[in-house]
């Protein structure tokens, strides 16, 4: 930095002093040695400023941006690694399981699925211990289940999925029922079509809902938080009241989420 402040002092004075002489010459008319001074002077300072100037912009821009990508990558990298603690905690939290009964493999999403029908592709597979018909969650709540896996990826049926359903248990009232999805593709809506079994049961906005579990825990297991009533939809005389649910998953920004294993 000292060194490129001299560099423009120096620049600076041997351009005022090629000024002055190629004005001195002009007003002689042409005829004066200062011209040749004049222009001996500014040619070689313009040459050294452009030298400077490019070595400046060349050497340092490049190193600043090469250091900038580095401390980009440091950070996506420090990020991720929380990102993979905290969530780890948070899958771990959510299962109100028997001791010992379950565990999880964490992965991440890497792919969306295909154009009819609502699914993703995660990191992790049979190598892992996961196979098909197991829960997948992440730290806001039930996420879908496995429907294919090779040795290291496997295929999620997100719940949101219109082929999906998935039997819930009512927070509260105990009340059980069937919910399923309404998105043919990841374009598709976020909310899901609840039908509870219990003619008599009342349904209102805000209530929550946990998976009611399948036998054996497959291809879910109880428990895992599924969303809220958002809209009731039930229709006068109808035997089986309705419902919009919001899940708690936000299926179009998944990122780490947990498959829940049998040990």
């Amino acid at each position: 930095m000292l060194q490129a402040r001299r560099t423009r002092v120096v620049l600076v004075a041997l351009l005022v002093a090629a000024i002055a002489l190629i004005t001195f010459d002009f007003r002689d008319g042409g005829d004066s040695g200062a011209h040749g001074i004049g222009g001996r002077l500014f040619g070689p300072v313009e040459s050294l400023a452009g030298h400077v100037t490019g070595v400046v912009h060349g050497s340092t821009g490049g190193e600043v941006a090469a250091l900038q990508r580095q401390n980009d990558q440091l950070r996506a990298e420090l990020a991720q690694a929380q990102a993979g603690d905290a969530n780890s905690a948070q899958l771990a939290s959510l299962l109100h399981l028997s001791a010992g009964k379950y565990k999880v493999v964490t992965a991440t999403v890497v792919a969306a699925g295909g154009e009819y029908s609502d699914t993703v592709t995660i990191s992790a597979g049979s190598a892992d211990g996961i196979t098909a018909n197991e829960t997948v969650l992440n730290g806001d709540g039930l996420v879908g289940t496995v429907v294919a896996t090779t040795g290291t990826a496997a295929t999620v049926q997100l719940a949101t999925d219109a082929g999906a359903t998935v039997g819930i248990r009512m927070v509260g009232s105990g009340q059980i029922g069937a919910l399923s999805g309404t998105a043919g593709s990841m374009t598709g809506g976020g909310e899901l079509k609840l039908t509870l079994f219990n003619a008599d049961a009342t349904l209102q906005p805000g209530q929550e809902l946990v998976t009611f579990g399948s036998v054996g825990g497959r291809p879910y297991v109880p428990g895992v938080p599924v969303g809220t009533v958002a809209s009731v939809t039930t229709q006068p005389g109808s035997l089986t009241p309705t419902a919009l649910v919001k899940p708690f998953a936000d299926f179009t920004g998944l990122g780490v989420v947990g498959v829940v294993v049998s040990k």
